[in-house]
């Protein structure tokens, strides 16, 4: 493992609003960058009460600029909801004001409902033009653009990755030689089995020599594990209710999970959560260096979302302390 990052949903929690939970990222990212995290990554989600960084580009900017060397980037822009062109502008705007350090995740789902989606695009293709859209969002962010230019955007060279949370992505990143970041925080299903092809099938290309995988994982670390249990039933209320299609703000942590979240539903979730540690910084610990072990990802990306702000801010900072343990002793050995 070369780096840890974090990936930040800007989450609302239950009596609070959006300026507050973006002063919350705000905060987050300076404690990140303080505590070695290597990138701060944001997720575009639309018509979510509960998410702060639908205008993730703008997001972005406000992170970038209250921060010193970290990288910030897009975890990532859903790129059916834009024209290539206006993303290769906003990040070559970026990458413009905070020279050599913004990423571009790309991911291929629409982030959002499919109302919500015709909202965004007003005309939907009936085809899937993802791989052209990012060949076409390559070419703008060259040095050489074949077509229109992106002013600012043409020679940024803007570092691109491919998100996704199947094979396709996992094939799309390997075929075009870019580097590729797996969804496990909420989908593991297949990380094994996408890291294994990314892996076997890349082929080396002008942004990338070898493949570089990144694997994401859950984490909500307390003094004790009982106390990070705890916190974490924010996050599995609030998973529990997108599923049903109800979407909220983030809940308040509940001292009986089972009370609220039928069996058969808490079961889902926590398998969908599973790729996480959830405990004492000791507990973490062991549970982040399996999955390392397991996986071997080049990067681990973490994510977590916890009602109260302190809390949160404690928490990825223990991750913080795990992370770079955990690093130091593979180093040495």
């Amino acid at each position: 493992m070369q780096h840890f990052s974090l990936l930040d949903l800007s989450p609302i929690p239950e009596g609070h609003t959006a300026a507050d939970a973006l002063a919350n990222s705000v905060a987050l990212a300076q404690l990140a960058e303080r505590s070695g995290y290597h990138r701060f990554w944001l997720a575009e989600h639309h018509n979510m009460p509960g998410i702060a960084s639908a205008a993730t580009s703008v997001v972005i900017g406000h992170v970038a600029g209250a921060t010193k060397t970290m990288r910030v980037g897009a975890g990532g822009i859903m790129l059916p909801n834009h024209a290539p062109l206006m993303v290769a502008e906003q990040f070559g705007t970026l990458a413009t004001l905070y020279p050599d350090r913004i990423d571009l995740g790309l991911g291929r789902a629409p982030g959002s409902d499919m109302a919500t989606a015709r909202a965004l695009r007003r005309h939907m293709a009936p085809d899937d033009s993802f791989p052209q859209d990012v060949l076409e969002l390559l070419d703008y962010l060259g040095d050489d653009p074949t077509q229109v230019q992106a002013i600012p955007g043409q020679g940024t060279n803007v570092p691109v990755w491919i998100l996704g949370s199947s094979l396709y992505g996992a094939q799309l990143a390997a075929y075009l030689g870019l580097p590729y970041a797996f969804a496990s925080h909420f989908a593991p299903a297949m990380l094994a089995q996408a890291a294994q092809v990314y892996r076997e099938t890349f082929k080396p290309s002008a942004y990338l020599a070898k493949p570089y995988f990144m694997m994401a994982a859950g984490v909500c670390a307390a003094e004790t594990d009982d106390e990070a249990a705890f916190l974490r039933t924010s996050q599995q209320l609030a998973f529990a209710k997108l599923r049903s299609g109800t979407p909220g703000k983030l809940p308040r942590p509940v001292t009986d999970i089972a009370a609220h979240v039928p069996a058969h539903v808490l079961e889902g979730v926590d398998q969908a959560l599973g790729c996480s540690a959830t405990g004492s910084p000791a507990t973490v610990r062991q549970k982040l260096q399996g999955l390392i072990a397991d996986y071997q990802p080049d990067e681990v990306i973490l994510t977590g979302m916890i009602h109260d702000q302190v809390a949160r801010l404690r928490s990825f900072e223990i991750a913080a302390e795990v992370m770079r343990d955990l690093r130091e002793t593979a180093q040495a050995a």
